[in-house]
């Protein structure tokens, strides 16, 4: 099985309260007063505290049509994807040069060459490396592409992969005519980039005996120092993956491409959808592994909004506090599309006193599509 070796999270410097944001996007887009006072009830009901944006609030006047936009997406996309992968690499101890395959993810913007094609010189990559770009996907981007790695890497155990998820979601609020939809996602969304370094599991057990050695003997050197007992890191695994596609789903969520660029395609049917078919794709997925849901010791749940976090909770009739990371992301950052599990994983492995046991991913996104890993964390 592989392992996940690091998870980072890059948020861009500019951090703004709900209300701000709500008065500065009612400004951009001279909103009258009953679209305002919508805007604003949606603000106030989104769950959301505070969100990042890559851009200063006054920058988004100087955005002119789509072309200036997706500039705009492939400058910023590029300098915050960096960041993020430079973190995580740092944080797994391996080297660009190690890295075998690079998997990135983005739908707020489009890149030709594509954002790995850009990065692998800027980050010190082989120029062998394996790339796979993955556009479309939104939402659940960041599940897929962790999913899609370990599938590659029970092909390739002596490989280690990374996924960069970069989402720009502010680049795409319109500002002309914005409809219920849109006003929707300039309360919700915010801009961020997560990465997760993953190592197939012969190169995941070479580095593991060499880190057991090394923490051994700081243990020793630690005890003898202080008379203090160290604890090994837990190892987490990634153990399956599941991918499902709701029937007749696929005009409840996506994009549509017009001259402002994109426009968010979103309807109320999303968390009726989640709530009906959500339950029984993950209770048959961890049955095909002998588990049941009580067996799940933490849910890492795609934060796309309370509606969305309520329907996951309800289908597995999950106690509130078993979405209680998903609800702190999304006040932390807002839906970050596709980077957003990657922060909610990372908020989930880093937690204090964590109990070992199975944990399950839940991915949603367009489609309507459903995206499942089951991971294991051991002491």
């Amino acid at each position: 099985m592989s392992r996940i070796a690091a998870v980072t999270t890059a948020l861009p410097s500019h951090r703004h309260k709900q209300d701000e944001l709500a008065a500065a996007t009612a400004e951009l887009c001279a909103l009258p007063p009953t679209r305002r006072a919508l805007l604003d009830r949606l603000s106030a009901n989104a769950g959301v505290r505070t969100r990042h944006t890559v851009l200063p609030l006054t920058g988004y006047r100087r955005l002119d049509g789509i072309d200036s936009v997706n500039d705009t997406y492939i400058e910023h996309a590029t300098e915050l994807g960096e960041r993020a992968v430079e973190d995580a690499l740092r944080q797994a101890g391996v080297t660009a040069e190690d890295v075998d395959l690079f998997v990135t993810t983005s739908v707020t913007g489009v890149s030709v060459p594509s954002l790995d094609a850009r990065l692998v010189p800027r980050l010190g990559m082989r120029p062998d490396v394996k790339r796979v770009p993955m556009f479309g996907l939104g939402c659940v981007g960041g599940a897929a592409g962790l999913a899609r790695i370990h599938d590659y890497l029970r092909a390739w155990p002596d490989h280690t992969a990374v996924l960069l998820a970069v989402e720009l979601c502010s680049l795409s609020v319109p500002l002309v005519d914005p409809t219920v939809p849109d006003l929707v996602v300039s309360a919700l969304f915010g801009d961020g980039a997560g990465a997760v370094v993953v190592r197939g599991a012969e190169r995941a057990e070479r580095a593991e005996r060499a880190d057991r050695d090394g923490y051994a003997e700081r243990a020793e050197q630690a005890e003898h120092a202080a008379g203090v007992e160290q604890a090994a890191a837990p190892t987490v695994r990634i153990v399956a993956t599941r991918s499902e596609l709701c029937p007749n789903t696929h005009d409840v969520l996506g994009w549509h491409l017009g001259p402002q660029g994109f426009r968010i395609v979103l309807t109320t049917e999303l968390a009726e959808v989640v709530e009906r078919e959500l339950g029984g794709v993950v209770k048959r997925f961890l049955a095909d592994h002998g588990l049941q849901v009580p067996d799940v010791v933490a849910w890492v749940v795609h934060p796309g909004g309370p509606k969305v976090i309520d329907a996951v909770r309800d289908s597995l009739e999950l106690p509130e506090a078993r979405v209680a990371t998903a609800r702190a992301a999304l006040a932390e950052a807002g839906n970050m599309s596709s980077a957003s599990i990657v922060q909610v994983l990372g908020k989930e492995l880093a937690a204090p006193d964590a109990t070992p046991g199975p944990i399950v991913i839940v991915g949603l996104g367009p489609g309507v599509s459903i995206e499942l890993l089951l991971l294991e964390r051991r002491g």
